[in-house]
């Protein structure tokens, strides 16, 4: 019979341990599951920030090809983008109503 009793002091025992372990695992640890949280969902808005930057570097990399094959198509480029003109030329942008260029 005494032998039951320290049986469930033993059960009691390991299970307030398990539960103090437990406790201490989850937000006392360097690596507690808060922070394993946090860490994924960073690591998850990074993973998709480097998928667009690729797309990006894709992109600008098919406009490189495309624009800096010729003299002429490095012309039309600056022309276009960065509205550059010869000295002998005049440009003129077409606004509407509200002062916004038709082409931007």
């Amino acid at each position: 019979m005494q032998f039951l009793r320290h049986f469930r002091f033993l059960k009691n025992f390991y299970l307030a341990s398990s539960i103090g372990l437990l406790v201490w695992l989850l937000f006392f640890e360097l690596t507690s599951i808060p922070d394993q949280f946090k860490n994924w969902w960073k690591l998850q808005e990074l993973e998709s920030e480097k998928e667009y930057y690729a797309e990006q570097i894709e992109l600008l990399q098919k406009e490189q090809t495309s624009t800096l094959g010729t003299d002429k198509l490095m012309e039309k480029y600056a022309r276009e983008k960065y509205f550059m003109k010869k000295d002998s030329e005049d440009v003129y942008v077409l606004v509407d109503e509200k002062g916004e260029a038709f082409e931007k």
